[in-house]
């Protein structure tokens, strides 16, 4: 499996790498790699990928399939072996590490309001997604979501991340899969984002390092999505 360099590291923005598999000629495999790959409802990066000639790859897809990245480039060429320079499209990806971060501050203040955990997100360039099924949904309990959000941001929080075997994690953090569809029991090391002394849930996308990087949210749309389904839109202002 490549070595996810995000996991660590979420500012990473260029890195050396070596091809360990090319399929159909455009689709690489690198034996490390910052690139996120489209999950958890954090879309895919993109960026480029830079060969010792010179030649330059656009990365126009990221995904995880059996257990490994793959990096889709826009034409062929690239070998097996060959030494890449990589390079993410920084702007986009920071766009997404805020976002991300925000959703975990409000899911953390939606849990504390109603116990919910989250069935659905997902973050785009200019707003974000998150479903829980909630039974208070009125315009006045959102603004609360969104003031206590809001709040929690101001403050200047340190985030944290760690790679965990599974019952570690477990037994370090309470609540700490906030999932409803739960994580797979063939997940055996877990990667955690804390909020410093408010906040750890299991996740493995990238974030902001401070929640100051965050800005603000702003609530602007909310919607039933079926009998127990509640749908909250925000967007960084």
């Amino acid at each position: 499996m490549s070595i996810p360099l995000y996991f660590h590291d979420c500012y990473l923005k260029e890195w050396d790498a070596t091809v360990k598999e090319v399929s159909k000629g455009k689709y690489i495999v690198l034996d490390k790699t910052a690139f996120y790959p489209d999950a958890g409802g954090q879309p895919h990066d993109t960026g480029i990928m830079v060969t010792e000639n010179g030649e330059e790859y656009k990365v126009v897809y990221v995904g995880k399939f059996s257990g490994e990245i793959s990096h889709e480039v826009n034409k062929e060429g690239i070998k097996l072996g060959d030494k890449i320079h990589c390079k993410i499209d920084w702007e986009r990806r920071y766009i997404f590490m805020r976002y991300h971060t925000a959703s975990h501050v409000l899911d953390k203040v939606i849990f504390d309001e109603s116990e919910a955990n989250i069935t659905g997100n997902q973050i785009a360039l200019d707003k974000t997604r998150i479903d829980f099924p909630l039974e208070d949904f009125t315009e006045e309990k959102v603004k609360i979501f969104e003031n206590k959000t809001n709040s929690i941001i101001q403050q200047n929080i340190p985030i944290e991340l760690e790679l965990l075997p599974r019952e570690e994690a477990e037994k370090k953090y309470p609540n700490l899969f906030r999932l409803a569809k739960g994580f797979s029991e063939d997940i055996k090391e877990i990667r955690t984002v804390s909020l410093m002394g408010i906040d750890t849930q299991a996740c493995g996308g990238t974030h902001v390092k401070n929640t100051s990087e965050i800005g603000r949210i702003e609530i602007f749309k909310r919607e039933n999505k079926g009998k127990n389904n509640r749908r909250i839109y925000f967007r960084l202002i």
